[in-house]
Formats: C-alpha cells, sequence, structure tokens
C-alpha cells in the first residue's frame, strides 16, 4: 500500500471510530497502518539524515546520525498536522467529553487549586472548564511566559488575559503568583490539580510538547505537583511510542478524548 493510500485509510477509520465505531479486524488494521506511517516518516528521516557526511579538519569523514530531537520533531509534525485536520464537529464534541471527564474527575472535585493551560491553536478547547472552576469558587491560575520560564498567575476572568507568548492569551503577571513551596508548606498540595497541554503521547504517559521545554523545567522541581497532573488532549494525539529522554516530566494521568 502506497503511504498516501495509508494516509487515506487512517483518516478514513479515524473518523468512522468518531461515528460509527470500529470492529475488532478495523481497530487492528487501524494499529497496524498507524505503526507502519510513523516507522516510514522515522526511517525517511534517518535515511536523509544519515547520508550527511561531516568533514572533520583532520580530513576524517563523519555521518551525521539521526537525533531523538529529529526524531522529535518528525513526530511533532506528524501528530499537529492530524489535530489540525479534526472538524469543527469533533473538537466540540471533544471538548464535552473532556470537561465532563475533568469535572466529574476525584482530583478536581477535591482541588481547591487549579493550574489550568489557555488553549491555542488547534489545541482541545479548555475555555468552558476554566470558566466552571472559577463558577464553583476555585482559585484558578493559568501560566505566563517568562523570559525560559513560566510562572501560573491567578486570574478572576478569562476577560483579563490578553495577547503574549507566541499569540497565546496570557495574564499580566500582576496578580498573586502561585506559589509552589509556600503551598507545600500549607500542605495544599493534594488539593492542587495541574492541566498541560501536549502534542503527543503514548501509553506510558510520555508527553511531546511543542519542543521548549517549559512543563518539563517548571515541574522538574515541583514533583508533588506532577503527582496530580493531567495532561488533556484529542485522541488522534496519542502515538504508539514518544521519544523521551530523561528530562521529559511524565503527567500523572493523560485523558485523551
Amino acid at each position: 500500500m502506497e503511504m498516501e493510500e495509508r494516509i487515506r485509510r487512517i483518516n478514513e477509520l479515524y473518523h468512522k471510530s468518531q461515528t460509527q465505531g470500529l470492529t475488532e479486524e478495523e481497530k487492528a488494521e487501524q494499529a497496524a497502518l498507524r505503526r507502519e506511517y510513523v516507522e516510514n516518516i522515522r526511517g525517511n528521516l534517518k535515511a536523509q539524515l544519515d547520508s550527511i557526511r561531516v568533514e572533520r579538519p583532520d580530513g576524517t569523514v563523519e555521518r551525521l546520525k539521526a537525533s531523538v530531537a529529529a526524531e522529535k520533531a518528525a513526530l511533532r509534525k506528524q501528530v499537529l498536522a492530524r489535530r489540525a485536520a479534526l472538524s469543527g464537529e469533533e473538537r466540540e464534541r471533544a471538548c464535552l467529553l473532556m470537561t465532563e471527564r475533568i469535572l466529574g474527575h476525584q482530583w478536581f472535585y477535591r482541588s481547591e487549586i487549579l493550574l489550568g493551560f489557555v488553549s491555542h491553536g488547534s489545541e482541545i478547547d479548555t475555555q468552558p472548564l476554566l470558566e466552571e472552576a472559577l463558577r464553583l469558587g476555585k482559585r484558578v491560575y493559568v501560566p505566563r511566559v517568562e523570559g525560559d520560564g513560566m510562572e501560573f498567575y491567578r486570574i478572576a476572568s478569562l476577560e483579563e488575559l490578553s495577547e503574549g507568548y507566541r499569540g497565546i492569551r496570557e495574564p499580566s503577571g500582576s496578580t498573586e503568583r502561585f506559589d509552589y513551596e509556600e503551598c507545600r508548606r500549607r500542605r495544599d498540595t493534594e488539593r492542587t490539580l495541574l492541566l498541560m497541554p501536549g502534542v503527543a503521547f503514548d501509553p506510558h504517559r510520555n508527553r511531546l510538547g511543542f519542543g521548549r521545554g517549559f512543563y518539563d523545567r517548571y515541574l522538574a522541581e515541583r514533583k508533588e505537583l506532577l503527582l496530580r497532573s493531567i495532561a488533556v488532549g484529542f485522541c488522534c494525539q496519542m502515538v504508539e511510542q514518544v521519544p523521551a529522554q530523561e528530562c521529559d516530566q511524565k503527567p500523572g494521568q493523560v485523558i485523551l478524548v
């Protein structure tokens, strides 16, 4: 089967899974086609990189090998294209399902503090969830990029947000900043829920982000938040394997709808 036919069949099976459901044979076919598609992309990329030769000052020639970063870039491109192809109806349905799943989750029910994120571009819509959390009286914080890092600032309304890093709506940075150490001192981490976005996920909870590492750096020294974190997204963002590195932080749970 040619690659274009594989892609067409993958999309065909995905749309059928969202409307009618798949038979066991079709589920197996879908999994096999996805594996073949990912392996094909990896193989092509690796072949291109392996064909590059670097000449050293002493005259020796060394091949440039494919790196984890290159694998991540290829996978990121593939999944973002798949996510961008979702219809408006599929997005609306997923938003409703995700909001219901989180609102009914015991971590959300028991939380007093929500560290959320403001959806952007083709990400699953988080606005209804954030608005409901505010209505319920939870203390809601959303991220703001500051240099090479990010901090969470409290909001009372989504109307406070304005366009910031890469066009993402952010808080001004003039309100209360989430203080992790103070939260730990008060033993509030068990009443805190963190939601995070992502580009791709695998069955082992490995997460692929946009490549800047904001969440990985933020959570590396805030392990108690990581234990009560949920990554959310669309079902089409699930892949067989994310090329993970030691510095990558795994969310406590992954909910894809």
